[in-house]
């Protein structure tokens, strides 16, 4: 099939995925109550929290430009900050198109290599996703009597059923004995073949895409630098998703680790390729806050739209700021010269 007729259906589907979690979202929601939430919400908080987004968003420029420079070429903050800005208003109409954009502005306007540039983000990747594996693992300890209580509602009837029926339960361990034996077999006697497959290569590349960052952060000069930006960045994030719980007197009571659960539920939700996060970053915000903390649902609804909207009204400003000014109001010239 062709790329461009693949990548365009791909996007359609998740795209729709979006309508569809809107809609399961939305369905049976009283809109007069989430209107009344709405207008009733103190935004002050919201601008609070769109202020720690851009600072955090201005750290991870200046992280950039540690590794830019690690590379040996030159850049201006000022011109790292505007790709970041242009690069997360892609993402917001087109996912995972952001990375692609913001090395691309960054090749136009200092003359440094795409893929150099793009190897930069690799290692930026691998730090973010240490990151979110440390706050998953904080959110576990920090929640562990909520989320203890959960898994147990759902294996308690699950065990149950295993201890009454004695065979079912040597059924069930036969069963996933045999089944990873039976993969360990055929990775053995068909691993040749497995190596040529697409998605083992693909696999193979984000490994090898992950030690190669992790490389590139050892053996940086200005790595304590480095690891303290990201640790501002993630640091920004937290508050940034902290200070909107204070818009609704629903949420006001939630803290630093409800906070930090949502953000990194978040995080790992909008990884799927859907515009924005649409649908995803609502179900997940809703399911989060209504399931697990009891917010009533209206007013989960309303925290979520809220959020999520006002995210994106700030990348799609930034972005269009951004671009003017850097291809249209800053005439200064390339700090690097063209690579022959």
């Amino acid at each position: 099939m062709n790329k461009k007729i693949s990548n365009t259906l791909t996007y359609i589907v998740f795209l729709l995925l979006g309508v569809l979690l809107l809609w399961l979202c939305f369905r049976k929601i009283n809109f007069t109550e989430v209107l009344d939430y709405v207008k009733t919400a103190k935004y002050s908080w919201m601008l609070l929290s769109l202020a720690c987004l851009g600072i955090s968003l201005f750290f991870r420029a200046l992280r950039w430009n540690i590794l830019i420079e690690s590379l040996g070429y030159k850049t201006r903050v000022s011109t790292t900050y505007e790709s970041v800005l242009i690069a997360y208003f892609a993402n917001t109409v087109f996912p995972r198109l952001g990375e692609v954009t913001r090395c691309g502005t960054l090749t136009k306007k200092e003359n440094i290599p795409f893929d150099k540039s793009f190897g930069t983000v690799i290692s930026e990747r691998v730090l973010d996703l240490a990151i979110l594996f440390a706050m998953a693992i904080l959110v576990v300890v920090c929640q562990w009597s909520l989320l203890g209580s959960l898994v147990t509602s759902w294996l308690n009837p699950l065990i149950e059923s295993l201890k009454n029926n004695v065979v079912l339960g040597a059924i069930v361990i036969f069963a996933i004995v045999a089944l990873f034996t039976v993969i360990v077999f055929i990775f053995k006697k068909k691993k040749a073949i497995i190596k040529e497959n697409k998605i083992y290569k693909k696999i193979a590349s984000i490994c090898n895409g992950f030690l190669d960052g992790i490389k590139t952060i050892y053996t940086m000069e200005k790595k304590g630098l480095f690891i303290l930006y990201t640790l501002l960045i993630w640091g920004f994030y937290v508050v940034m998703t902290w200070l909107p719980f204070y818009m609704l007197p629903e949420t006001s009571h939630l803290g630093l680790t409800e906070a930090i659960t949502l953000l990194g539920l978040a995080t790992l939700g909008v990884v799927a390729p859907v515009p924005g996060g649409m649908g995803v970053y609502h179900f997940i915000g809703i399911l989060l806050l209504n399931g697990f903390y009891g917010i009533s649902e209206a007013a989960a609804v309303s925290f979520v739209t809220i959020n999520h909207t006002s995210q994106m009204i700030f990348y799609l400003i930034t972005g269009v700021i951004s671009y003017v000014i850097m291809f249209f109001i800053d005439r200064r010239k390339p700090i690097n010269k063209i690579e022959i």
